[in-house]
């Protein structure tokens, strides 16, 4: 464990609160200090959710500690159940109790509940938020559908003839980025393919929805992370088949409704002429040539970062230059889909190291995480955010999803606009000392008031120009004071400012390194087309 200012993820615990909050009539009971109550706000607030989660916390203290704090631990299994009435119950601790080692799993065992009682040991030490989440899904997955297991030979019964194929949804959870409105999408694309929905798990799910998961012919893993484990229990089990490929991207989406199609024997062309998906149009429009090539970095979980660089890279043109994940359970699949592109994949949960690689690489795209957000602010580089961990603007209250032919648009939109926005802006500043951009050759229609703003606008140009001519005059620096770092003069800064943003920051290190190499003490514009000029050969 590592302390931060930042975390990709949080404790496992964290992931199995994210189950429970997402089912209906599950509830956790949490053997944790005063203090780690801190999880509520993750749902009540960045969520907006409209309930506090169904947890229960021990919340012991200091002072307890010499006391009875497994007495204290079934107490509040007791009451929790006495007063929320759930269908199952998960116990755990959280990573402080875990040092106090009272075992909740035979604490509240022994209470003998007529309820199913899923004890939870997550190594808070040693893995994190999604695994936590997909653990926690499996066991419960497995402790209400474990006694509706085949015996050991039995053969699965075939589909009868002319009943529609049915299908579970497996994964989305409370804290997801954009799973509410992904389920939404991937059901109505399974509907008009025939395919009826029966159960989506554990969003919005109950036990006895738990139950019926074994009906289904074939199980879609919408986020591997969470679902993995449980689908593939559920296949050696149930005999059940998965969908493996995540329908995010319009290459992935038709690939997603060939594989259910082939499950399902069913005819997909129909799906996949549905025509509601714009991006691919537009990525091949006369507006997008500005596009092709651009430099895109990607990192974020294992399934949104794989999904993004291929969409960049199929799809829309970009050039990844950089691919990582926080999630090491997916670790071997971004390393190879990093060969594929050409670059070095970067496996780690540390911000730090992941805004050092930005800063190297330069891309003209960020697309990542609300930290990489934050980075790519700092460095001046347009983002977009594609994974969680997220804030609160990322959970729209309008229908945006990830998934599907809508969520081709809406990945669209929020990747192209950034680069589109910098463009304006960077022409803006380009253009700004043309003449027609002067009061004196524009002058507004409206006069009176709005001709008498630009005046005094203009004697503050006056002042603003007297200031400038302060900072250039010539920058004097004492030879015997030099430390060996350049300066930069006004004029050569006002040259600098006219490189297009996206290549600003790369234009600024080679030309200070140039100035280092050869003794440059101010950075002229004179030294900045020399330092081109040296690094063009």
């Amino acid at each position: 464990m590592q302390l931060t200012v930042w975390t990709y993820e949080g404790p496992p615990h964290v992931g199995a609160m994210r189950i429970a909050t997402a089912m209906t009539d599950v509830h956790y009971v949490l053997h944790a200090p005063q203090g780690d109550t801190y999880a509520d706000l993750l749902f009540t607030m960045i969520e907006r959710r409209s309930k506090r989660p169904p947890v229960t916390y021990t919340t012991f203290q200091a002072r307890d500690l010499g006391g009875d704090t497994a007495q204290l631990f079934q107490d509040a299994v007791r009451e929790s159940f006495e007063r929320f009435a759930p269908k199952a119950m998960l116990v755990g601790a959280s990573c402080t109790a875990e040092l106090i080692q009272d075992d909740p799993g035979g604490l509240a065992s022994a209470l003998e509940l007529p309820i199913p009682v899923v004890t939870l040991e997550l190594p808070s030490y040693q893995k994190k938020e999604n695994w936590g989440a997909a653990e926690t899904f499996y066991q419960l997955v497995r402790a209400i559908c474990g006694p509706l297991a085949p015996k050991p030979g039995t053969r699965r019964e075939d589909r009868e003839p002319n009943r529609p194929a049915r299908c579970n949804l497996l994964g989305p959870t409370a804290l997801g980025f954009r799973h509410r409105d992904d389920v939404r999408e991937i059901s109505g694309l399974l509907e008009k393919l025939g395919v009826i929905v029966n159960v989506v798990a554990p969003l919005n799910a109950s036990v006895d929805d738990l139950k019926r998961i074994p009906d289904a012919d074939f199980n879609v893993v919408l986020y591997p992370e969470i679902a993995n484990p449980t689908a593939s229990w559920l296949l050696r089990t149930f005999a059940q088949p998965m969908v493996k490929t995540v329908p995010i991207g319009t290459g992935a989406t038709c690939e997603f409704i060939r594989e259910v199609a082939a499950l399902a024997g069913i005819d997909p062309t129909a799906a996949l002429n549905d025509g509601t998906s714009r991006a691919p149009w537009y990525a091949k429009s006369v507006d997008s040539t500005y596009l092709t090539g651009k430099r895109v970095f990607v990192f974020g979980d294992g399934t949104h970062a794989l999904a993004a660089a291929r969409i960049a890279s199929k799809e829309l043109g970009f050039q990844v230059v950089g691919l990582g994940t926080y999630s090491r359970e997916m670790a071997r699949d971004i390393r190879e889909a990093a060969k594929g592109y050409g670059c070095e994949a970067l496996i780690c949960d540390d911000y730090l190291e992941v805004e050092a690689k930005i800063a190297e690489l330069q891309p003209e795209l960020v697309l990542g995480t609300q930290m990489e957000r934050h980075i790519a602010k700092r460095l001046g580089l347009p983002c977009a955010v594609i994974s969680a961990p997220v804030h609160v603007q990322d959970y729209p209250a309008r229908y945006s999803p990830q998934m599907g032919f809508e969520g081709a648009n809406v990945i669209f939109d929020t990747w192209v606009h950034p680069l589109m926005m910098g463009l304006e802006e960077h022409l803006l500043g380009m253009f700004r000392d043309d003449f027609e951009f002067h009061a004196e050759a524009s002058p507004s229609h409206l006069g009176g008031p709005a001709m008498d703003r630009r005046n005094e606008a203009s004697t503050a140009d006056v002042a603003s120009d007297n200031d400038v001519a302060l900072l250039e005059a010539p920058v004097a620096v004492e030879a015997a004071a030099w430390d060996g770092i350049p300066v930069w003069s006004p004029e050569g800064e006002k040259e600098l400012g006219k490189i297009p943003f996206f290549v600003r920051g790369k234009a600024r290190r080679n030309t200070e390194t140039y100035a280092r190499e050869h003794g440059v003490r101010v950075i002229t514009v004179e030294a900045l087309y020399d330092a081109k000029a040296h690094y063009s050969r």
